[in-house]
């Protein structure tokens, strides 16, 4: 028997439900009770590796790390719901209430990098769950993990949309140094209305726009991506964003439009009639404008900018931005692969 549900959201959390895992043929709680809704649980995982290697051919060559898997950020847009069906949870509530943790990350990144046959490419912190999420507080496995990169001289990028990141400034003066880090924030909102909604445990448009203004006055390339643009509820934002991206300091920006696939179309539909529900329909149709009729979208070159016409007149405004806010370029340094390198090498020996 289906289970009511209830008409406004829950205050705390991102999905508002546990939609079904399509990988298991179990039922979940689909609304649990509200005090474990609001609960987070951390659970030890023990992988043999941590380094996955990276083949979209939007990305790029690298690998992606990943500490943590789920996120209590709760962001009920999140692209990374799916990756925790994997796992055996849902994708919604689950995701950000049973945030899984490696534990061993810091000393299997080591072994990983002292192997002769490892290939350097960039070492993305993270392509999936944020780095900096609330559980980084307690166990620290990005900074750890950065001290081992520094050590080895090895470069990485981070994207995030927590201010904790300053805490570790002193790691990242040291590889911003010889060219070793870029940052990324990502910014999807001046509303802090909508961003507590949305966002629920991120930290504050204020608090990143300050994060960004340090790090870059510490000489640390830092960018703002506008991400995700949601048709109908934050497009006519982006000039905004860009505007106090490059007055904080930002070195450039770059922009990707919401794509809700699989289970994220679920939780966003519930989330979005729960709490737009004036709108909500206007909002999902707009998404559905800039993708072929659809929520969702896989396709690699066209999952991140969308097609047809409102998506075009997004990425004017996206290149009127730039225009207007990054005419003069700013320096965006590559990745110095030689100090690792140079590291590897055997000591040259004397004649003498």
């Amino acid at each position: 028997m289906e289970t009511d549900r209830p008409n406004t959201p829950r205050p705390g959390r991102g999905a508002q439900l546990n939609p079904d895992n399509p990988y298991h043929n179990l039922r979940y709680d689909e609304l649990p009770d509200p005090e474990d809704a609001l609960r987070t649980e951390y659970i030890p995982t023990h992988p043999k590796t941590i380094l996955n290697k990276i083949t979209s051919p939007d990305l790029g060559e690298g690998y992606g790390l990943n500490s943590y898997q789920g996120c209590e950020h709760g962001c009920v847009y999140c692209f990374a719901r799916t990756t925790h069906t994997y796992w055996g949870y849902s994708a919604g509530l689950d995701f950000e209430t049973k945030v899984l943790y490696k534990a061993e990350a810091p000393a299997l990144l080591r072994a990983a990098l002292r192997k002769k046959s490892y290939v350097p490419f960039p070492i993305m912190m993270s392509g999936n769950t944020d780095s900096y999420q609330p559980a980084e507080r307690k166990f620290q496995l990005t900074r750890r993990c950065l001290e081992v990169l520094n050590e080895f001289r090895h470069p990485v990028g981070l994207i995030t949309k927590n201010s904790l990141i300053i805490r570790d400034l002193d790691l990242l003066r040291e590889l911003a140094a010889e060219n070793l880090v870029h940052v990324c924030f990502s910014i999807t909102t001046l509303d802090e209305d909508v961003r507590r909604m949305l966002e629920p445990r991120t930290a504050s448009i204020a608090q990143r726009f300050r994060a960004v203004e340090t790090l870059s006055a510490a000489g640390i390339p830092t960018m703002v991506n506008i991400a995700p643009v949601i048709p109908g509820l934050t497009d006519h934002e982006l000039l905004g964003i860009a505007e106090r991206a490059a007055a904080a300091g930002a070195r450039k920006i770059g922009y990707s439009l919401v794509r809700l696939n699989d289970q994220i179309g679920e939780i966003f539909t519930d989330w979005v009639h729960k709490t737009y529900p004036d709108r909500a329909d206007r909002i999902l149709n707009r998404i559905r404008d800039t993708r072929g009729g659809e929520l969702g979208e896989k396709r690699f070159g066209i999952r991140h900018h969308g097609e047809g016409a409102l998506a075009e007149l997004i990425g004017q405004q996206y290149r009127l931005a730039k225009r207007k806010f990054f005419a003069v370029p700013r320096p965006w340094p590559a990745y110095d692969f030689e100090p690792f390198e140079r590291g590897r090498r055997p000591p040259q020996l004397s004649l003498w």
